[in-house]
C-alpha cells in the first residue's frame, strides 16, 4: 500500500468521523432535552406527591437528570466547537464531559431502578401512617394538600380503604366536625360531605390509594430509568467516536511533524 493511498484513507476516516460526531451532537442535544424535560416534568407535575414518600430517592433521581440535561446543553456546544477546530485539547475536554455525564445519568437510572424495587414496601410501611398522623395537622399543610390531591386524582379513599381514616388523628378530633372521612374522599366535594361514607358518596377502590400511587410512581420511575440509561448509552457511543477522532488527529500531527 502506497504512502499516498494510506494518507488518503486516513483523511477519509477523519472526515467521516467528523460528520459522525456532528450527527451525534444533534442526537446528543435531543437526548439532553429529553433528560432535562423528564427531570423538570417529574418535579413540577408530581411535586405534591413527594411529601408522601419516606425517602427522597425519587426526587434525587429527578434532580440528577436535570443536572445531566443541563450539562448536555453546554457539552453539546463544546463538542461542536471542538470538532470544527479539530483541537485535541478541546476534544479531550469534550471526551471527559461525555464520560462524566454518562456516569451521572447511569447513577440516576440505577437509583430509579433500585427505588422501583423497594417502592411497594416503602409505601406499605409509611403511607398509611403519614396520612393518618399528619392529615390536617398544624404545620402539615403540604401533606394535607398532597393527600387531598391524591384522593381526588386517583378517585380513592384511604391508604388501603376508607376504614383507615377511622384511626386518623384528624377524624378522631373535634376538628373533623363528625366526618368519617375527609371531604376529598367524596365523589362530588361539598361542605361536610365526608360525614357519609356510603359508596354512592365516596370513592371505594379495591386496594385503596396505595395501589394507585404505587402504579403511578412505578411508571414514572421506569421512564426516569429508561431515559437515564438510554441516553447514557448514547453518550458512551459518542465517547468512543471522540476517542477515535482524537487518535486520528494525533496520528496526523505525528506524520506532519515527521515530514518536517
Amino acid at each position: 500500500m502506497s504512502v499516498a493511498y494510506k494518507d488518503d484513507e486516513e483523511d477519509w476516516l477523519t472526515v467521516c468521523l467528523k460528520y459522525l460526531l456532528f450527527v451525534f451532537n444533534f442526537l446528543f442535544w435531543v437526548g439532553g432535552a429529553a433528560v432535562l424535560g423528564v427531570g423538570v416534568w417529574t418535579l413540577v407535575e408530581k411535586s405534591d406527591y413527594l411529601s408522601l414518600l419516606a425517602s427522597s430517592t425519587f426526587a434525587v433521581s429527578a434532580y440528577i437528570l436535570i443536572l445531566a440535561g443541563s450539562l448536555v446543553v453546554v457539552t453539546g456546544f463544546l463538542g461542536c466547537c471542538a470538532v470544527i477546530r479539530e483541537q485535541r485539547s478541546c476534544l479531550s475536554m469534550y471526551f471527559f464531559f461525555l464520560l462524566l455525564i454518562f456516569l451521572i445519568e447511569l447513577v440516576a437510572g440505577v437509583l430509579a431502578y433500585v427505588y422501583y424495587q423497594r417502592l411497594s414496601d416503602e409505601l406499605k410501611e409509611h403511607l398509611n401512617q403519614t396520612m393518618t398522623e399528619n392529615y390536617a395537622q398544624q404545620g402539615k399543610k403540604t401533606i394535607t394538600s398532597a393527600v387531598d390531591r391524591l384522593q381526588q386524582d386517583f378517585k380513592c379513599c384511604g391508604s388501603n380503604n376508607s376504614q383507615d381514616w377511622m384511626l386518623s388523628v384528624y377524624i378522631r378530633s373535634e376538628q373533623s366536625g363528625n366526618r368519617v372521612v375527609p371531604d376529598s374522599c367524596c365523589k362530588t366535594i361539598t361542605p361536610d360531605c365526608g360525614r357519609r361514607d356510603h359508596p354512592s358518596n365516596i370513592y371505594k377502590v379495591e386496594g385503596g390509594c396505595i395501589t394507585k400511587l404505587e402504579q403511578f410512581l412505578a411508571d414514572h420511575l421506569l421512564v426516569i430509568g429508561a431515559v437515564g440509561i438510554g441516553v447514557a448509552c448514547l453518550q458512551l457511543a459518542g465517547a468512543l467516536l471522540t476517542a477515535c477522532f482524537i487518535y486520528l488527529l494525533y496520528k496526523e500531527e505525528e506524520e506532519d511533524f515527521g515530514a518536517l
